[in-house]
């Protein structure tokens, strides 16, 4: 079998100074060195990278990151190096902690009849922004197409604290580790996706669509060239930093009382299995006239699935929401949902997933003149 390698070349003015710098301080092995007498070219390699240090290279110095467990105990804590031949070596940790932005509240209405662009995302899916605020980077939502057939995805995870993948239309087969074979999302169904549980898309039928909400906005994603789907083990009471694994099925959702009165829904279970970080509902009339509410959460966004409704704010205008429409209503800000259609849906996702909800009289809502964001 041939064997290949790939370096990065550097330069240098004096290999002899270059030496203890990259054996020692960055713990880097001598893998090469020429000529023996007066060396000019050394080979290094270490933390996943080879290094050709050259004398006389026309490169830059460049700079090298250094990601580690123990960012305080590698070269005696120093977290910017610069190294004899002028090379810039920046240490960091290898896991930073996750960061969750506080949440910039604002009334947003996303609307499917104003033409948001659609844009090519990861693995060739095309991406359409529901919150372009993303209040203030506390969460991003998307509605999803997947191209036609099979998809070219690789096995990866998330780096999030909170993420959930919503079928609005058609299916989609995905892989997930510990979770055994093959998992098909029809509409109306869902997953959650703990934190850095390994999965990989493979088929979707033609017309999919999903609706995939992040927390925080900017997350990393990670491949994983290790590991093979599906895993041996089949563990669905494993947790990811304290969450599980769900597939729930919209044909076996029970239809009770929602917070807001004249609404009924149905529970994704989602609440209990990540101890209460989101929650994920689908809501439908009754047929009975919904009050004006105001809610004591955080983050508080609604995807219409089906028929029509009214959302009316204090002190703003109303608006009339269709299929693909979406939502977010911000803490203490008081709605009411009116005009619906007996065929509406609406998928809302909260977090967390435990809040209070207050039932107002008309004659008790306050004049309120909160931002309004359109797009």
């Amino acid at each position: 079998m041939t064997e290949t390698r790939a370096e990065i070349r550097l330069p240098t003015e004096d290999l002899s100074k270059d030496l203890p710098f990259f054996t020692r301080v960055l713990k880097m092995r001598l893998d090469m060195i020429y000529p023996a007498d007066n060396p000019e070219i050394a080979v290094f390699s270490g933390h996943g990278l080879r290094v050709r240090v050259e004398k006389g290279a026309p490169e830059g110095p460049g700079t090298l990151r250094i990601l580690t467990e123990d960012p305080d105990g590698f070269a005696d804590g120093e977290r910017l190096l610069v190294a004899p031949n002028g090379t810039r070596v920046e240490i960091d940790e290898l896991n930073p902690p996750l960061v969750l932005p506080e949440t910039e509240h604002a009334f947003v209405v996303r609307r499917l009849a104003d033409q948001a662009p659609w844009v090519i995302g990861r693995a060739g899916m095309e991406y359409r922004d529901l919150v372009p605020t993303r209040l203030g980077g506390a969460m991003i939502a998307s509605h999803i197409r997947v191209p036609d057939g099979p998809v070219p995805d690789m096995v990866h995870f998330h780096k999030v604290g909170f993420q959930l993948i919503f079928c609005v239309r058609g299916w989609v087969d995905v892989l997930y580790e510990d979770q055994g074979g093959m998992r098909r999302l029809t509409a109306g169904d869902c997953f959650i996706q703990p934190p850095e549980i390994r999965h990989r898309v493979m088929h979707a039928a033609d017309g999919i669509e999903v609706v995939e909400i992040g927390v925080p906005a900017e997350h990393v994603t990670e491949i994983d060239h290790e590991m093979t789907l599906p895993t041996l083990q089949e563990r669905p009471d494993r947790e990811w930093q304290g969450q599980k694994f769900v597939h729930n099925l919209a044909k076996d959702g029970t239809f009770r009382p929602f917070r807001v009165p004249g609404f009924e829904a149905r529970d994704t279970t989602i609440c209990d299995n990540t101890q209460g970080v989101a929650s994920v509902m689908v809501a439908r009339p009754t047929g009975e006239e919904a009050p004006w509410t105001r809610h004591h959460g955080d983050i508080l966004f609604n995807f219409v699935l089906a028929g029509e409704m009214t959302l009316e704010g204090e002190g703003k205008d109303p608006f009339r929401l269709t299929a693909g429409d979406a939502f977010v209503i911000p803490p203490k800000l008081a709605t009411r949902y009116t005009g619906a259609t007996t065929d509406l849906e609406l998928l809302e996702v909260s977090l967390p997933g435990r809040f209070e909800t207050e039932i107002l009289q008309q004659e008790s809502l306050p004049r309120r003149n909160e931002q309004t964001v359109q797009a």
